[in-house]
């Protein structure tokens, strides 16, 4: 296999873990102002990602440097022509930790409750616009230059993609609380992951059927139904667990839809021939097999560590302090 190939591959690979531990992050933040009844409840949906929020941010940054060294032409083009977009996404994930990391420090929470739900659904959000533009394909020109506007991205099946990643994100959170958490607080999780989990399903569905392309895409999209599905029936007979498992190999499809539907291509153009393929935009072969050597050797550790962080923290909190 090509070391374009294998760049391509572990960068879809490390986007996918962002998503499916992200996800219950964001879930988590959009559904605190409607599962907090109280304050003891909101201090219980806080703790719940407590320690590990700041880890699955680390996959982002990963995702973001890999990108850089691997495939710079893709990092220039996406960061220049998506820049506003994902500025909005920085200062939403800025707020957010800050909201993370003060709200027991102050004698107030109401505004930095505020600030984590609008820094977890911001982001849930504009990533589905962000890639749904990516996939579908955005105007660029001979030098790889974005050409079009901030509307240009918000066009109906970017929305439409938005939607799709909120609602997968919001459900994520509900299936992850329903397992972390006990008592009432629990059963409105459970309650809101059944509510949620039609509307994601059909949203999702129609998305994917529009973005997809090629043949391994399908397998793809028929998995990430299937966890969608799975999710639903899990929650409906009560198993937690499980329910959380179906939910994460649903994200895990999705994202795998989107990378295999873009390849070979890491930003196509409107106008093909002006699009970013996983050749035209790569570093070097010298650079490609350094980042080999470093990844093959560090992101073992880096996986035993977290797989720890969960181990340890991965009993109920019942919401007493």
């Amino acid at each position: 296999m090509e070391l374009t190939t294998v760049w391509f591959v572990l960068i879809a690979v490390l986007w996918t873990g962002y998503f499916v531990l992200e996800g219950f992050d964001f879930g988590v933040g959009i559904l605190l102002p409607f599962l907090g009844r109280d304050e003891t409840d909101r201090r219980t949906i806080v703790r719940s990602i407590g320690p590990v929020w700041d880890g699955n941010e680390v996959w982002l940054l990963v995702a973001g440097g890999a990108t850089f060294a691997a495939f710079p032409e893709w990092y220039a083009t996406l960061f220049s022509g998506f820049y506003l977009p994902l500025f909005l996404i920085l200062l939403a994930l800025i707020m957010r930790g800050v909201a993370l990391e003060y709200r027991n420090k102050s004698d107030s929470t109401k505004g930095w409750d505020r600030a984590f739900f609008w820094g977890s659904l911001g982001p849930a959000l504009l990533w589905g616009v962000a890639f749904a533009n990516i996939v579908r394909g955005v105007p660029l020109d001979a030098g790889h230059e974005y050409t079009g506007t901030l509307f240009t991205l918000l066009n109906p099946v970017a929305l439409l993609g938005g939607v799709a990643t909120l609602l997968l994100f919001t459900q994520h959170g509900a299936v992850f609380l329903a397992l972390r958490t006990t008592g009432d607080l629990r059963a409105r999780a459970v309650r809101a992951a059944r509510l949620l989990a039609p509307v994601t399903i059909l949203v999702g569905l129609a998305f994917l059927l529009i973005v997809r392309s090629g043949a391994v895409s399908w397998v793809a999209l028929a998995l990430a139904v299937a966890g969608l599905a799975g999710t639903l029936v899990a929650t409906l007979i009560g198993r937690d667990g499980w329910a959380f498992t179906a939910s994460a190999v649903a994200i895990v499809a999705v994202t795998a839809t989107l990378f295999t539907s873009l390849w070979p291509n890491v930003m196509p153009a409107l106008d093909p021939a002006n699009s970013l393929t996983v050749i035209n935009a790569a570093s070097s072969p010298y650079t490609l097999t350094v980042m080999t050597w470093v990844a093959a050797i560090f992101t073992p550790l880096v996986l035993l560590y977290q797989g720890w962080t969960y181990w340890i923290f991965r009993r109920r909190l019942t919401g007493a302090f």
